[in-house]
């Protein structure tokens, strides 16, 4: 068991300050994160060109050197060594909080290890941003970084959270891969009710709110940009049991599915946005293929 007593005096020794940093917008930077780090021996950088900019906007002229996933293993034994000289080092991330989702989690783990006090200084952060803007429950969250790329991964991925006890899942995903893991969320889970955030705290940010199919469906004629916060709820109607492997329709051509929906609904337009869903499909090419016949 280790006790912290982080404004105490610890024999000699540094402190490591996680320092939150804007995700987009300066004005989100605390004055106490700009007094911390004007007043560290050390700032260690994801990015020194971004955090150099950040810096001279806020006038800090404090000593930077690199700490990221490559460099990780020789920079994190040199920044101990000066944490344990009783140096102060100031720990961030390109964007938000260090040590979420970055090599940040090592340097911290070690010091603990060591008796180095670690001290946050908190910010903003995208998960948590996306969360309280989705109108998705927050009661119950689980973040879990980024999705895995490889399609096998992802699958198993997907499959893992079936039957959990989440609640509000978040998740970050790039935009040349968002198209593909909304796929293969629709696939597994089937249409749960989700959030699309991007761009936080920028011009253009920007809220998708409706259903996995929705989202599909609009990035179709909304192309991606920039980095997004994925927010789904899967607790929704009882969480994800998962999609059958036959599913009721699989004998049916596109026209008999959709028409079996408008037979059930009388709408012919929710029947398109059924069958799209139950296939994977978006409502524009479900539609062009049924008209054009």
């Amino acid at each position: 068991m280790k006790i912290q007593k982080s404004f105490g005096e610890q024999a000699g020794k540094g402190t490591l300050y996680l320092v939150g940093t804007p995700i987009g917008n300066l004005e989100d930077m605390t004055f106490r994160a700009i007094r911390t780090l004007k007043e560290v021996d050390l700032i260690a950088a994801e990015d020194t060109r971004q955090t150099r900019k950040l810096l001279t906007h806020f006038d800090i002229g404090t000593r930077l050197v690199s700490y990221h996933e490559h460099n990780k293993t020789a920079s994190g034994a040199e920044l101990l060594r000066l944490l344990e000289t009783g140096l102060h080092v100031a720990l961030v991330s390109d964007a938000g909080l260090p040590a979420v989702s970055d090599p940040g989690a090592d340097l911290v783990r070690e010091a603990i290890d060591r008796d180095i006090p670690v001290v946050p200084v908190p910010g903003a952060n995208a998960a948590l941003s996306a969360l309280i803007i989705s109108g998705l429950p927050t009661d119950r969250f689980t973040f879990a970084g980024f999705p895995p790329r490889e399609r096998k991964e992802l699958k198993d991925w997907l499959e893992a959270w079936i039957g959990s006890a989440c609640g509000t899942l978040l998740v970050y995903e790039s935009p040349h891969r968002l198209k593909k893991t909304l796929q293969a969320m629709l696939d597994v889970w089937g249409d749960r009710p989700i959030a699309m955030v991007r761009e936080l705290t920028k011009r253009y940010e920007e809220a998708v709110r409706g259903t996995v199919s929705d989202c599909l469906e609009w990035i179709e004629l909304h192309p991606p940009m920039g980095e997004y916060c994925l927010v789904i709820d899967l607790a929704a109607n009882g969480g994800i049991e998962g999609v059958a492997k036959e599913m009721w329709w699989d004998g049916l051509s596109l026209a008999d599915h959709v028409a079996r929906y408008e037979q059930e609904t009388g709408d012919r337009k929710e029947a398109i946005k059924r069958t799209a869903a139950d296939r994977g499909m978006s409502r524009r090419d479900v539609y062009n293929a049924v008209m054009k016949r």
